[in-house]
């Protein structure tokens, strides 16, 4: 039998141990939005959560201290700022064992308008900044033998949007990427997910206006956008014990808008 710190499956074979503070989670571009909402959650779920950003600081005061949350500066294009934030968070907590990899920018603009810095930064930002801390987790993940990933990808990957080639570029590639990584660490319990928006109210969709909201709330077939604590229960989700069996997955959270792509 396990003792009270560890997890064994039906088939005796004991998983590892289980800290009793909560899993370590890691939310990239956790400072705002659907971020903010996702640590959020797993605050409101016993978990130790991290987040990174540019500053640092968050949209509001989460209301918990060092041993149970932490606000990183860091910029996900420079490499050797992001080994820095785990080597915080693991001199903390120890490992990674959930990575929410939400961080992304956008700089649409129609593609012959589009210099090569708008696609460097949106494809650096929001593919390769993935690649590279989803390596760095998966380091100590596999020598745990257990962990989960979850990127946050759009319904813009599956439905193009005019001005924003190079937004579902990197969005899709995320879908790539993920199914790829979920083959090759299937083996130690380690699920890759992607959970897809569409039209969600945060500070981004608001600086449109009203009409603007309206009028691509009128697209969704719910006939309204959502929230960030929507998606963040979806992810949540992914990170728990209830899906152990779903890897490679990509879940939609768009209100039908991109149904059967």
């Amino acid at each position: 039998m396990a003792d009270g710190n560890e997890a064994e499956h039906a088939d005796g074979m004991i998983a590892g141990t289980l800290d009793a503070k909560g899993r370590v989670v890691l939310v990239t571009g956790g400072s705002r939005g659907i971020g903010l909402a996702c640590a959020e959650w797993f605050l409101a779920n016993g978990d130790r959560v991290a987040i990174t950003s540019r500053t640092g600081s968050t949209e509001h005061d989460l209301g918990h201290g060092p041993d149970r949350f932490l606000s990183i500066a860091c910029d996900m294009t420079d490499a050797v700022q992001v080994d820095d934030a785990f080597v915080t968070i693991e001199a903390a907590w120890g490992p990674v064992e959930v990575l929410v990899a939400n961080a992304g920018v956008t700089r649409d603009t129609l593609i012959l308008r589009m210099t090569e810095d708008a696609w460097s930064e949106v494809i650096d930002t929001n593919l390769t900044a993935v690649f590279r801390v989803t390596k760095r987790a998966l380091t100590k993940m596999i020598r745990l033998r257990r962990g989960r990933v979850i990127m946050m990808s759009s319904v813009g990957a599956f439905i193009g949007s005019a001005g924003q080639a190079n937004y579902a570029a990197s969005k899709a590639g995320l879908v790539g990427m993920a199914r790829s990584l979920a083959r090759e660490v299937a083996s130690r319990s380690i699920t890759v997910n992607v959970v897809a928006p569409g039209l969600v109210e945060t500070h981004m969709l608001s600086e449109l206006g009203e009409a603007k909201l309206a009028e691509f709330a009128a697209q969704v077939p719910l006939g309204r956008v959502a929230q960030p604590d929507e998606v963040a229960v979806v992810v949540g989700f992914l990170a728990s014990d209830g899906a152990g069996y779903i890897t490679g997955a990509v879940l939609p959270v768009d209100g039908g808008l991109a149904m059967g792509l």
